[in-house]
């Protein structure tokens, strides 16, 4: 049986798709540049490699006929190189895109959708079987404000525009049905949660989940980079975030996509709340 190779393994989509490929009795290898500290489910094979040296590939992709994506970088430098490697060895390809890719714009709105789009382009030249999943803002971000929720009950931060936040677990059910089912190729599903939600909603529902008043208190651009720079992010990734916080437009799209593919309607914010409160106490 061919390995479903998974990118992003040690991530919280990456770790749901490996579970749920499991699950359904797939044979599945993790890549993870560290596989001793991976900490991986029993019966994944875990092995070494890194995306920013696509000549560490060759091994992970040997006998992997179809790869799950999770482009961990913020500009598709080195990108091609890894879909050659991977071309070289596996027939489909399932990547994990933004839902804020337009593609009758020819810029997008922030460099992160910018990047999507970059990548969903060259995947589509790869010459691969592919699937683009374009999913929304993902549930766990939301793990980002812990500490704050913890010490303070209050998020401060710069806001962004609100959208149907979507649980990972629904991004990781409709993935392994897009590499289990040949009858996704070549489609670009959009995935979103069941309710339109801003920064402030979602902090109110994590504190309705602990039983604490929370709330979120936006702050001025440069205070939010002054900030995030002092918690050590890269500034190359605190000015992407800052210009998505900036730019990118409200948007009050929901889609079924999740419900028709799994036949299970999409989790709500609350849901993930409720099952992640430990991490917010």
């Amino acid at each position: 049986m061919s390995e479903i190779l998974v990118t992003g393994a040690t991530g919280n989509v990456g770790r749901e798709v490996v579970a749920q490929l499991l699950a359904a009795g797939n044979a599945v290898r993790a890549l993870a540049r560290d596989p001793e500290s991976a900490e991986l489910p029993s019966g994944v094979k875990v092995v070494g490699g890194d995306l920013s040296e696509p000549d560490t590939l060759e091994g992970a992709l040997t006998g992997s006929e179809t790869v799950f994506l999770i482009w961990p970088f913020l500009t598709v430098e080195g990108a091609p190189a890894v879909l050659e490697a991977i071309a070289r060895h596996a027939r489909r390809i399932v990547y994990l895109s933004s839902s804020g890719v337009n593609e009758d714009a020819e810029r997008q709105t922030d460099p992160i959708n910018q990047l999507h789009a970059d990548m969903e382009y060259l995947i589509e030249k790869s010459g691969l079987g592919w699937t683009i999943l374009r999913s929304n803002t993902i549930a766990s971000n939301a793990r980002g404000w812990a500490e704050q929720i913890r010490t303070t009950h209050v998020v401060r931060g710069p806001d962004i525009a609100a959208t149907a936040v979507i649980h990972g677990r629904d991004i990781a059910t409709v993935a392994v049905r897009a590499l289990t089912d040949d009858g996704h190729a070549g489609a670009k599903h959009v995935l979103t949660g069941p309710q339109v939600l801003s920064r402030a909603d979602q902090v109110r529902t994590i504190g309705q989940a602990i039983g604490r008043t929370t709330r979120f208190e936006k702050v001025p651009l440069q205070v939010a980079r002054e900030q995030m720079l002092a918690d050590g992010r890269p500034p190359a990734l605190v000015e992407a975030l800052l210009a998505s916080a900036e730019t990118r437009p409200e948007s009050s799209l929901i889609t079924s996509t999740v419900e028709e593919i799994t036949g299970a309607p999409a989790r709500t914010f609350r849901s993930w709340a409720e099952e992640h409160a430990g991490d917010f106490r």
